[in-house]
């Protein structure tokens, strides 16, 4: 699964020059809360609701509604926008897009071309990437096994999964510790049974079936 798969390819952007309460309300319309910055198709920054809302003076000011306003609308996105911007290509994995958005602590990473912006990806669309990964929206079985953390383990499984001619929608593994790990599979099936009495012959511990 790469990030062209699942990025918006026509994101709405801004120019350094849009006023900051333009910006806000182009979030708030749209109902997105990261706008890159472009110039001519280039990518040069990125603002998010959270920028524009933190630069707006504190609640507790003296300034009147109007004297607020005005110093609002004559701020401009190039004083509060980010120009360090931490971006991906669109062949980037999702899971690498995953990890970057964790460690950097963000909500989307503009797609890119060289310099030139192709598209958006954000937390969301990961998040639907991962549901469609792991087959949630196709009817079926979800079970989840415990075995011994060796090599051919999933293969042993996969066997018995074909053997009960089964289709795998979705599969997951997790290392419990250095001995066992927990595999969750999405199946084809709603009738699992006889494949859990399999499973559990082979000494595959079947810990939960839904």
């Amino acid at each position: 699964m790469f990030v062209r798969d699942y990025m918006s390819t026509s994101p709405i952007t801004i120019n350094q020059e849009t006023p900051i309460l333009e910006a806000l309300n182009i979030m708030r319309k749209n109902r997105i809360r990261h706008l890159p910055v472009t110039e001519r198709g280039r990518l040069i920054g990125v603002v998010t609701e959270r920028d524009l809302l933190t630069v707006s003076p504190s609640p507790a000011t003296t300034l009147s509604v109007f004297e607020l306003n005005y110093l609002l609308s004559k701020m401009v996105i190039r004083e509060v926008m980010k120009k360090n911007v931490i971006t991906v290509v669109p062949d980037c994995t999702i899971e690498e897009a995953a990890l970057l958005m964790r460690e950097h602590r963000i909500g989307s990473l503009p797609v890119v071309e060289g310099d030139r912006l192709v598209g958006l990806i954000t937390q969301t669309d990961i998040l639907d990437a991962l549901i469609r990964i792991f087959g949630l929206r196709k009817a079926g079985t979800r079970m989840v096994l415990e075995a011994e953390n060796r090599v051919g383990t999933l293969a042993d499984i996969l066997s018995l999964v074909r053997k009960h001619e089964i289709n795998v929608l979705g599969l997951a593994c997790r290392d419990k510790d250095n001995e066992r790990v927990q595999i969750m599979l999405r199946l084809s099936t709603v009738e699992p049974d006889s494949l859990v009495e399999d499973l559990n012959k082979q000494g595959f511990e079947v810990k939960s079936v839904s």
